[in-house]
């Protein structure tokens, strides 16, 4: 049976999506950006809404019985290649021993103010295999 995951963010029903679906034993969490839900602000520095980004991840993994750990595949979307060293620098923190399949993308997002945008699958009880 497919599991629904919710963050809380207006934007999932507005949009129509989830935060993340876990399908067995796989979990595909959507696209990402730094919004801090708490206070519904977009931080203005890249490596804090990276951060803020993979928080959320983080969050929507745990409840679905996961972590970053299980990360299989990750994907980056830039709005500018001046955001890149921001972007690197946390991502290696989280994911430099994981090592995850990654793809990185420069492209236009939704709003402005959005630097970047990540998008994960993960596969629960992975980093135990």
């Amino acid at each position: 049976m497919v599991r629904l995951i919710s963050s809380g963010s207006p934007f999932e029903s507005k949009i129509g999506y989830s935060r993340a679906v876990v399908d067995q034993d796989m979990v595909y969490v959507s696209g990402t950006t730094g919004y801090d839900y708490a206070v519904m602000k977009m931080p203005e520095d890249a490596g804090a809404q990276a951060r803020n980004a993979l928080g959320t991840i983080d969050k929507a993994l745990g409840e679905a019985g996961s972590s970053l750990k299980d990360v299989v595949r990750v994907r980056y979307y830039l709005a500018d290649m001046a955001h890149y060293d921001a972007l690197v620098a946390v991502a290696g923190e989280i994911f430099g021993d994981i090592r995850p399949a990654a793809t990185m993308l420069v492209c236009g997002l939704t709003t402005p103010e959005m630097k970047l945008e990540i998008e994960v699958t993960a596969r629960i009880g992975a980093h135990q295999s």
